[in-house]
């Protein structure tokens, strides 16, 4: 392994490695995200869809498994932050889904970072049998749930699950971080009530401080906030990206996470963008 070099500082860059193709060899993910450590970006993001409409790629992230790959690349990293954008949270049990959280923040030495959204594929939902309808009200009570068992447990009464007795471990030494993703006034809310983070997707400096403005209108609680913007490989589009993340800085955000396109010379365009912030 390359030496580490020190964590960029100020916005925080994050990077949402590449799993959108079948055909791409499981180790190139473990194989970025270390080099995303030596290169000091703080955060790795892996998106998540389970059994899509269409074939995986652009639209539809996620042929590994995030929280089985984040465990992987847990035990090959030692600094660099770990965590889902987003996980489609309706579409898994709560009670394996805070196990789940629960041992990956264990292994990682409190590395792990739950990011959730409430997913927008209704054929997806269709196909695994879940409710669609009711997708937001099961991502705040799937969230309610996680915080309860990560404080210590007991009985619980909601609306989807309910349980009188049971004991949950491993325990985290503290609450699981959570971040939020979305840009809805409803994803904003779910934000303010349950996260740790929140993170926008696609969004102008503008947009950004809009969407941050009105988090911060909702809660008291400082919530970290951030979004993700994409660079895929084209000339004019890296000098727009580096652009964007340094308006993003200008607009305070906290964290940018960049998507670098196909797993194919990834790498390289990571460390082309991390270069030019430097």
């Amino acid at each position: 392994m390359s030496e580490l070099t020190e964590p960029i500082t100020g916005t925080r860059l994050q990077v949402v490695l590449p799993d959108e193709s079948p055909e791409m060899p499981p180790r190139t993910l473990t194989d970025l995200g270390v080099r995303a450590e030596e290169l000091g970006v703080d955060a790795v993001w892996l998106p998540d869809h389970l059994l899509p409409p269409a074939p995986y790629g652009t639209t539809f992230g996620g042929v590994y498994e995030p929280l089985v790959t984040l465990a992987h690349l847990a035990a090959r990293t030692t600094r660099i932050r770990l965590g889902t954008s987003v996980l489609v949270a309706p579409l898994r049990d709560p009670l394996v889904l805070a196990k789940q959280a629960a041992t990956l923040d264990a292994l990682s030495g409190g590395r792990f970072v739950l990011g959730v959204g409430v997913g927008w594929s209704e054929e997806e939902f269709a196909a695994v049998g879940a409710d669609f309808a009711t997708r937001g009200a099961r991502t705040d009570e799937t969230l309610r749930l996680l915080r309860h068992l990560f404080g210590g447990g007991g009985p619980f009464e909601g609306r989807f699950h309910s349980y009188g007795s049971g004991v949950f471990e491993p325990r985290p030494a503290r609450p699981v971080p959570v971040m939020v993703g979305g840009t809805s006034d409803r994803a904003l809310r779910r934000a303010a009530e349950w996260g740790d983070e929140w993170q926008g997707v696609g969004l102008t400096a503008e947009k950004f401080v809009a969407a941050r403005n009105r988090l911060r209108c909702l809660t008291d609680r400082p919530v970290r906030s951030g979004t993700r913007i994409a660079w895929s490989g084209d000339e004019e589009g890296f000098g727009r990206a580096v652009e964007l993340f340094r308006e993003l800085t200008a607009a305070g955000a906290d964290s940018v996470a960049v998507w670098f396109g196909d797993a194919e010379g990834f790498g390289g365009r990571m460390e082309r963008f991390v270069a030019a912030l430097r």
